[in-house]
């Protein structure tokens, strides 16, 4: 196809991406697949090649019965090779935070009266499913507990929470390896997103200039937060001193982004089309050498979606409710992103989607929206026709083969949010 680099492969792109597993163990295992990069030895420990960096972009658990082992597996990768593996933290995972203060007598103020005086496990699944957007995590829980233990109980998988957020706990040890926001060359990585109201702004406060000196401010808050939970801090008003990441990681109240956050931000419009930022947020970037900007967080299809406008990428990688099992592979360097995975097209067929795209190559349709009907062009399929994608309402999406003949015949321009047609 005319947007695969001849001569190069995904071999030459060193770093690897993956984010939003959500405790589905097939979504790690798949990625790892005929990866050059990253490997699973005896089907549970990552390794990590030589020259590489693995990147994981948040949200380990909720949606999947392997929450733990995600975590634990992730977590021994990070120790292993602390100079390869980072690990970003995502609303999923911060939000467990929430559990060792309102499992234990200070539920949120807007718990229903009978769920405050309710036996544990019911008020844990009422917060799960009405507060943290992880219906059957309490059930997953269950599943995963029971594989070592037939006789496990209700109370039991409160007590497993519980006991990942305490002392030497899987998920407050997987959390204080975490980070909010890291850079490679051109490239910066988050869990949700950057807009003008999160770039070079500490939650805090305190505004930083420079996405690098943004990025290490940022991170410092975050550590600083983290080590807070640790110790139990409380400010004079009894309030936890890290109430203040337990914000960050939300929503705006009575919103589903939160535009001052990067990990509740989101690069899309309401119903989760991604959209590129604003050509002023894009200098900002571009005078920090940040030509490349990769997320998760917002479900983007069943492969990534890159956006491109000049010499700008945007890339969403979170695969989490696409039709197919397993995940797609993203690998990246500074002049161009490698892409594979499989997609099924509106009429149940399986495709696959494979491409190298150099970056501020316009020779190709890929990372264009078409004017319209706002269907984004995701890339070249198999097949020999080109994928297009496009978020409907309710949360659906449509995905289309198009003729070349017939592709070249549209009107492109930039995918910016809220320009789609429906």
């Amino acid at each position: 196809m005319a947007s695969t680099l001849p001569g190069t492969s995904k071999a030459d792109h060193p770093v690897a991406y993956l984010t939003d597993v959500e405790g589905i163990w097939e979504k790690l295992a798949s990625f790892c697949r005929d990866n050059p990069h990253v490997s699973l030895e005896a089907g549970r420990r990552l390794v990590v090649r030589p020259g590489a960096t693995f990147v994981y972009g948040g949200d380990a658990v909720d949606r999947g019965p392997d929450g733990r082992r995600v975590l634990g597996t992730l977590l021994e990768a990070r120790r292993q090779y602390p100079s390869q593996v980072i690990l970003l933290a995502g609303n999923r995972d911060i939000n467990k935070l929430r559990l060792a203060r309102e499992l234990n007598g200070h539920p949120l103020a807007r718990t229903p009266a009978d769920m405050r005086s309710a036996p544990r496990p019911v008020l844990l699944r009422w917060i799960f499913e009405n507060t943290m957007g992880a219906r059957d995590a309490f059930g997953f829980r269950w599943t995963e507990l029971a594989r070592t233990d037939a006789s496990v109980s209700e109370e039991d998988v409160v007590a497993s929470f519980l006991e990942d957020l305490g002392p030497k706990g899987l998920m407050r040890d997987y959390l204080a390896a975490c980070q909010l926001a890291h850079r490679i060359g051109n490239t910066l990585f988050v869990h949700g997103g950057v807009h003008e109201h999160s770039l070079g702004v500490v939650p805090t406060g305190e505004r930083v200039e420079g996405v690098d000196a943004w990025v290490e401010a940022l991170n410092h808050w975050y550590r600083e937060q983290m080590a807070a939970f640790i110790e139990g801090r409380l400010d004079g008003t009894g309030t936890p001193a890290w109430e203040p990441l337990i914000a960050y990681q939300a929503p705006t109240p009575g919103k589903r982004i939160n535009t001052a956050s990067v990990v509740y931000g989101r690069m899309a419009d309401e119903r989760n089309h991604p959209g590129l930022p604003s050509p002023a947020l894009i200098r900002t970037l571009a005078r920090s050498g940040i030509h490349r900007l990769v997320v998760g967080h917002t479900p983007s299809g069943d492969c990534p979606s890159v956006l491109r406008e000049e010499e700008f990428e945007l890339i969403l990688a979170d695969n989490s409710y696409g039709r197919v099992e397993g995940a797609s592979q993203l690998f990246l360097r500074d002049d161009s992103v490698y892409v594979e995975g499989r997609v099924k097209l509106e009429d149940g067929r399986l495709e696959h989607v494979r491409f190298q795209l150099a970056r501020g190559d316009t020779s190709v349709p890929t990372g264009r929206q078409l004017l319209d009907t706002g269907h984004l062009v995701k890339g070249p399929l198999e097949s020999g026709d080109w994928l297009l994608f496009r978020a409907l309402p309710q949360y659906r999406m449509e995905q289309l083969p198009v003729a070349p003949s017939t592709l070249e015949r549209q009107t492109l321009g930039p995918a910016r949010a809220g320009t789609h047609g429906v």
